[in-house]
């Protein structure tokens, strides 16, 4: 155990916060939460123990761990617990399984299952729908981390808790990448299973496209290595459907695909925002596989003084010279409120357009789109981001170019059903601390009805990589046409639905 670590017959009485400091800061800026959660005198099942009984079922645990296991009062506690999506910062787990082996993961699921505790595996923690917290045991994967590169075969190696930083890291070194996120702190094992998005999906397909093994533990301990000969139908699961459902992924392999120069942008426009949207559109068809575009409307200021900007962000592997030339009819329109395009190395182009994904108060709900949007969606879009109640920080509408080797894969040869789309688009909340329950509640009544709104202009599919604790019919909007089959899976791998969340896949 580490020295820095406070044990449970150390715990003290904390004083309430200090006037000024909030809920939040209080709990992080100290090694102690509070005692009574430590002590676990409520168990679980709506019985009591006393705090000897609960003491010693976690101290079981912790006998059986190469890593460390952190109850509430051990210093790091606090940041170990706390998600990206700051709203289920207060889902409070009574033990921390800081992992480091195979073995680690393998006696929690035996523990949990002898005492009937409720527990979640995390990599990065970015789940939208929470589902990557818990009341009960937390299996933090994160420290197993590694990532390596096989010259001969090509691949990329990495482990369950390995995230994108992690991969640029070693793809920089060998000038090799696979489909990635934007945000760094991303855990690769949540993008790979739920599907996986990026500016290069268009040539290389999903995240989960590139995936050819991977190995997971199920409930019962049992370690599977799952390809395309060895557990074939639970391989096709994992790729889109792998997310909490069936076990936990311990490694990943991908096929890479080799990194060169590229041309990275960011381009704003702040006037006549519905002939520029049409305008993009129209550029789209003739846009080569190679090119990944995110268009974006952000609001921003009171409603009085409403700011609306379109942005559009991504690579092409061409010249400056002939992305600019592909994108000169929008430029031709109007003059950019800013401009930014630069050719350079890969993954230097990827830090450019990047981003930390530190932890947030933030929610987003999604569409699949097939064609193109009608000036009706768009003039909808653009009067619901007037509309936008206000937050302290902000909202927009958002889409991501699909297409290419995305399509290349039929719907059914994988979990990840999502292929024949132009676009991949969502609303988007943000907000903090500083905003009442009343503004919040009126933010996310808004953002409910503009989701409602655009369902005519849309497909009833959404990514289940933003899982949303909203959305109706969730199941046949994630999985489609897949959904019975995944259930038959769900069903051989795990009979008794111990690997389960509020969105889960069933085993009826």
């Amino acid at each position: 155990m580490s020295e820095n670590i406070m044990h449970p017959a150390e715990e003290i009485t904390i004083a309430p916060a200090a006037q000024g400091v909030s809920r939040r800061q209080f709990l992080k800026s100290g090694t102690l939460v509070a005692t009574g959660l430590a002590l676990g005198l409520p168990w679980f099942g709506g019985c009591r123990k006393s705090a000897a009984e609960a003491n010693a079922i976690w101290e079981e645990l912790e006998a059986q761990l190469t890593g460390t296991l952190f109850r509430p009062s051990y210093r790091g506690y606090r940041d170990l617990a706390s998600p990206w999506a700051l709203q289920y910062d207060n889902v409070l787990p009574r033990g921390i399984a800081a992992c480091v082996t195979t073995d680690d993961i393998k006696a929690c699921l035996r523990w949990a299952k002898k005492h009937n505790i409720p527990m979640v595996a995390r990599s990065g923690g970015h789940s939208y729908g929470g589902y990557s917290t818990t009341t009960g045991l937390l299996i933090d994967v994160s420290r197993m981390n590694k990532v390596s590169f096989d010259a001969a075969t090509g691949r990329i190696t990495a482990q369950a808790g390995a995230r994108n930083r992690q991969v640029f890291n070693a793809g920089k070194e060998f000038n090799v990448s696979i489909t990635h996120g934007r945000c760094f702190e991303v855990g690769v094992a949540g993008l790979t299973l739920g599907g996986g998005i990026g500016f290069d999906m268009r040539k290389n397909g999903y995240t989960c496209d590139r995936l050819v093994e991977t190995d997971i533990i199920l409930a019962d301990g049992e370690m599977l290595t799952c390809n395309a000969q060895q557990n074939a139908d639970l391989f096709w699961a994992c790729r889109g459907a792998g997310g909490g459902n069936f076990g936990i992924h311990t490694r990943f392999v991908f096929d890479t695909f080799p990194t060169g120069e590229i041309t990275v942008f960011n381009i704003v426009f702040e006037q006549e925002l519905e002939a520029m949207m049409l305008a993009v559109q129209q550029l789209l068809p003739a846009l080569p596989d190679t090119f990944g575009l995110k268009l974006s409307v952000a609001a921003s200021g009171p409603q009085t003084q409403r700011k609306l900007r379109l942005s559009l962000m991504g690579s092409y592997e061409g010249s400056k010279e002939a992305t600019s030339s592909l994108l000169q009819p929008l430029l031709d329109m109007q003059a950019p409120s800013s401009f930014f395009m630069k050719t350079t190395g890969y993954w230097e182009g990827q830090e450019l357009i990047s981003e930390e994904g530190f932890p947030e108060y933030s929610h987003e709900r999604s569409r699949f789109v097939k064609g193109y949007l009608s000036r009706s969606a768009i003039q909808i879009i653009l009067e619901r981001l007037q509309q936008w109640p206000g937050t302290s920080k902000g909202a927009s509408w958002k889409f991501f170019l699909l297409g290419g080797a995305i399509d290349q894969k039929a719907p059914g040869e994988m979990a990840m059903v999502h292929r024949g789309y132009t676009m991949l688009s969502s609303i988007n909340l943000e907000w903090s601390e500083l905003d009442s329950e009343y503004r919040l509640a009126t933010n996310k009544k808004w953002m409910d009805d503009f989701h409602r709104q655009m369902a005519p202009f849309t497909s009833l599919h959404c990514y289940q990589n933003f899982i949303d604790p909203h959305e109706e019919n969730y199941l046949q909007a994630y999985y489609g046409q897949n959904l019975d089959k995944l259930i038959e899976v769900k069903r051989r791998y795990d009979p008794d639905n111990f690997f389960s969340y509020p969105q889960s896949i069933p085993v009826i």
